[in-house]
């Protein structure tokens, strides 16, 4: 990633998938600026990115496409050209993750297919037109997009739509050398998560039932990341990979005791 320039969405603290996605790119030398939205996820955000050598830390609501718009001017302003987007936005009304899924309100599931779906194709639009020479656009999913998880609801089918939106994104991106992908990951402890009523359970679920009895770490993760955001996976687009012990393609068998 040495010489690569690029903007991060969706870093809320410590442990996010995102974060860990930007540590591993910074090891290999990418340059980075990143997005919060108010003034408590500002507080988080510096110091964070400062702790890897970033002062670039822009303010963007992606429900905003005024405030969309002025941040990649800025990014444009100061990095020009855009090597790599990675986008980790997403929101859901916790309260109507539990529960039946036909309880979803119209103004939550237009809520959340906004900012969880449709944000991807907002900064995608923008972050084409900074990317002269190609570039890489990652997403972050779940396997709640593929099957229905319990309490995960209306998230599930916005990741579904996210997941059909990285297929037609490639789609239009690809005669420019502009690749879109996804990973789905593991069951992982971080702020989204806790707001899924029943994660202890799908925690303890992905590290028993997956192939490599454990979960997956940010860590493993982010060296997926850097695998789709560098020319390593320069022929690779359209693809959701699965960053979960295998916990997508078979559940472990039980041990049997003699």
């Amino acid at each position: 990633m040495e010489g690569k320039k690029g903007l991060i969405v969706g870093v809320a603290n410590e442990k996010s998938l995102c974060w860990g996605i930007a540590q591993v790119l910074a090891e290999h030398g990418a340059q980075i600026a990143f997005t919060y939205a108010g003034e408590i996820l500002e507080k988080r955000v510096k110091p964070l990115a400062a702790s890897i050598g970033s002062d670039f830390v822009l303010e963007m609501d992606v429900t905003d496409d005024d405030g969309i718009d002025k941040a990649f001017e800025e990014y444009k302003a100061r990095f020009g050209q855009m090597d790599f987007l990675v986008h980790g936005v997403a929101f859901s009304d916790k309260t109507e993750l539990k529960g039946n899924y036909y309880d979803t309100t119209r103004a939550n599931f237009s809520m959340t297919m906004d900012i969880s779906a449709y944000s991807l194709a907002a900064l995608s639009r923008r972050a084409q037109a900074i990317m002269p020479s190609g570039g890489s656009i990652l997403t972050l999913s779940f396997y709640g997009a593929q099957r229905a998880v319990p309490n995960y609801n209306v998230m599930g089918v916005a990741k579904a739509a996210l997941e059909a939106s990285v297929r037609y994104l490639a789609a239009d991106f690809g005669p420019r050398n502009i690749r879109v992908n996804a990973i789905s990951a593991g069951p992982i402890k971080t702020l989204a998560s806790s707001g899924i009523a029943n994660f202890k359970e799908l925690y303890k679920m992905g590290a028993s039932g997956a192939p490599m009895n454990r979960n997956v770490t940010q860590e493993e993760v982010g060296g997926a990341a850097l695998f789709l955001l560098s020319d390593l996976s320069s022929a690779v687009t359209g693809e959701v990979l699965f960053v979960d012990g295998g916990y997508h393609a078979a559940i472990r068998k039980p041990d049997i005791q003699a």
